[in-house]
């Protein structure tokens, strides 16, 4: 029987399992499913919103990516992140007390730039790795009239993207694989923007999400990451039961983005895009909130629009219409799978 590709578990095959063991509390109003980004209990007064996701393409700033990570996954339920658990998993023989500490003081310190508090976790020395791996979980809460899934996009919604992709995936790409990409021609300038994203404008969505629902009633939020924004797209869709309408012209793609893919054969759409989120809301909403992301200097555009289910999701561009493209793994899978890369 052949192994499994690098990355998340085909999409039909994890619902399907999920699917043989429904949960039977019913005190979980959102549990696990494909698309949903992070789990919802009903504690009386609120919710209690739970994420867990490991970081396992980057090692450069490891503890930051993992905070944010996780952060962006309670955020588009609409509520606040406030605890984190990190389970931390550090390569034998590569090991330091130093080292700890000094992946312990990234931790707090990702951990006080979003005024959450770190709660527990397990910390190992491990067999078999090369580098550190973080499973973070984060915890936060929501009152119940403000909750928001990846399941509520409407038809007749306006979609709206927030800054443009694939910025994580743009990240790693220039801090992993720098020497690589210089070699291949791309500018160091375009090596050096790169980098920056992880702080310029940041991984973090905590920002625009607390701005959107404060201004608006959204209907839907999701946070693109594995398999890039058109993955993100699908399962939001699936999520919802509806359709999708994208405008290819208006699909942000970030020009450096665009070019250390291209150094490497990758597409952008399904590249790794943490940093970006994905909004439904009504079109006069759409155009409030667009308006005051722009205030803050956050940018963010209208993509497209929910359907009904049976038009598919498309890609739009003047006259012509295709599917929107599947993937089956991130492509930057493709890149830590190849010859002398790790995954």
């Amino acid at each position: 029987m052949p192994s499994l590709p690098v990355g998340k578990l085909r999409a039909t095959t994890l619902q399907a399992l999920l699917d043989k063991r429904p949960v039977k509390d019913p005190r979980v109003v959102v549990g696990p499913k494909v698309g949903e980004d992070a789990a919802v209990i009903d504690l009386g007064d609120r919710y209690l919103v739970a994420t867990t996701d490991p970081i396992t393409f980057a090692t450069d700033d490891i503890a930051r990516y993992a905070l944010q990570v996780n952060a962006n996954d309670v955020a588009v339920r609409g509520a606040r992140p406030r605890w984190f658990l990190a389970t931390l998993l550090l390569p034998e023989g590569r090991t330091t007390d130093d080292s700890v500490e000094r992946l312990f003081v990234d931790l707090h310190a990702a951990c006080d730039e979003l005024d959450v508090a770190l709660v527990g976790g397990h910390t190992e020395v491990a067999h078999g790795l090369d580098r550190v791996v973080i499973a973070g979980t984060m915890l936060g809460e929501v009152a119940k009239d403000k909750l928001v899934t990846t399941g509520g996009a409407r038809v007749g919604d306006a979609v709206v993207l927030t800054k443009g992709v694939p910025l994580e995936g743009a990240a790693i790409i220039a801090r992993e694989r720098e020497a690589e990409l210089l070699a291949r021609g791309v500018r160091p300038a375009v090596v050096r923007r790169a980098k920056a994203f992880l702080r310029t404008p940041g991984l973090s969505v905590l920002p625009e999400a607390e701005i959107a629902c404060e201004l608006a009633a959204v209907h839907a939020m999701h946070d693109p990451t594995e398999g890039g924004v058109a993955t993100a797209l699908h399962e939001l869709a699936d999520a919802a039961g509806v359709g999708l309408r994208i405008d290819r012209d208006r699909l942000t793609i970030l020009p450096e983005g665009r070019e250390l893919c291209a150094a490497f054969g990758l597409d952008p759409l399904g590249t790794i895009a943490s940093g970006a989120l994905l909004l439904t809301l009504a079109p006069a909403d759409a155009g409030i909130v667009i308006h005051a992301l722009a205030r803050e200097s956050i940018d963010s555009h209208f993509i497209g629009q929910v359907v009904p289910r049976e038009q598919g999701v498309v890609l739009v561009q003047g006259n012509r219409q295709e599917p929107l493209p599947v993937f089956a793994q991130d492509e930057i899978a493709k890149l830590f799978a190849a010859p002398g890369g790790s995954v």
